[in-house]
């Protein structure tokens, strides 16, 4: 893995030559059916968190412009919420980028698997665990 990725990123240095080629709305499928197979009980303890797809992730400036993720959590992992939290906090964010996913895909079958590892890994962190915890934990 390139050592400017952080840890615990589930990416295949030497992907297909081609990106598998999926619709968004094949995709969209691929993440709820992902998100479908939480069980009911920390589907039902996750709070005030929204999912989205986009194609692609945009370093932000001070960050290497290479950098490439598959997933990203924005927010406060229900770890670290205290009472005051709740008032007026925005949801949040879980990001599933679909174009680095289907770069390193080359079948559907590899596109659902990536999604469902990306999906969880992303998911964990709301929950509080972390990169190191992920690849212990063999979620990498």
């Amino acid at each position: 893995m390139p050592s400017h990725l952080p840890p615990g990123l589930p990416i295949v240095p030497d992907g297909p030559s081609q990106p598998f080629h999926l619709s968004p709305d094949e995709f969209e499928a691929a993440v709820a059916e992902a998100l479908d197979t939480i069980p009911p009980a920390l589907a039902r303890a996750m709070d005030n968190v929204a999912v989205f797809i986009e194609d692609d992730y945009v370093p932000a400036p001070h960050e290497d412009p290479d950098t490439v993720l598959l997933g990203l959590y924005e927010g406060t992992p229900l770890t670290e919420r205290d009472s005051f939290w709740d008032a007026g906090s925005l949801p949040d964010r879980i990001t599933i980028f679909r174009k680095p996913i289907l770069d390193i895909c080359s079948s559907r079958e590899q596109v659902i698997e990536e999604v469902g590892v990306t999906v969880v890994h992303e998911v964990a962190h709301h929950f509080g665990i972390d990169d190191e915890r992920l690849h212990q934990l063999g979620w990498d």
